[in-house]
């Protein structure tokens, strides 16, 4: 009986210290900003596939597939990506390019003919439909051209 009594208490404690065992992307629904490649290589000629060499990668590391229809892609400046009906599946990525192609399970394009990500410094952020924020990743001069988030 005091063990049933206990752990209520020990739970709404770690709740109220931050203690929980939960990670980001658990919280999230397992989806997260895994990779950003923010200056494409070579030199920003606004070719199809210099754009195409900027992305973020998304990672579902979920036990199950998500769909990620209306979810919004966003920088600083509000360049938006609304996710149009896509899954990402269990344990797999998917790669948001900057320029124009065709969708895949594991790519999809926003078809600018612009760069969207700043060289410099940047964030980009995740959100759902409903607009909750899911994750963000944000890099400065000191990270080359790509950042694990």
């Amino acid at each position: 009986m005091r063990i049933r009594t206990a752990l209520p208490a020990l739970a709404g404690a770690a709740i109220l210290t931050g203690t929980l065992l939960s990670t980001p992307a658990e919280a999230a629904g397992g989806v997260t900003i895994y990779h950003v490649w923010f200056d494409s290589p070579g030199s920003d000629n606004r070719s199809n596939t210099s754009l195409n060499g900027e992305w973020v990668q998304i990672k579902n590391t979920s036990r199950s597939a998500i769909s990620l229809k209306g979810w919004i892609l966003k920088d600083v400046s509000n360049h938006r990506y609304a996710f149009k009906n896509i899954k990402i599946g269990a344990g797999k990525y998917i790669k948001v390019h900057t320029g124009k192609g065709t969708d895949t399970a594991s790519n999809t394009f926003q078809n600018r003919a612009a760069y969207v990500w700043n060289n410099t410094s940047d964030t980009a952020t995740l959100t759902r439909a409903s607009g909750s924020k899911v994750d963000t990743c944000s890099w400065t001069t000191r990270d080359p051209s790509d950042k694990y988030c």
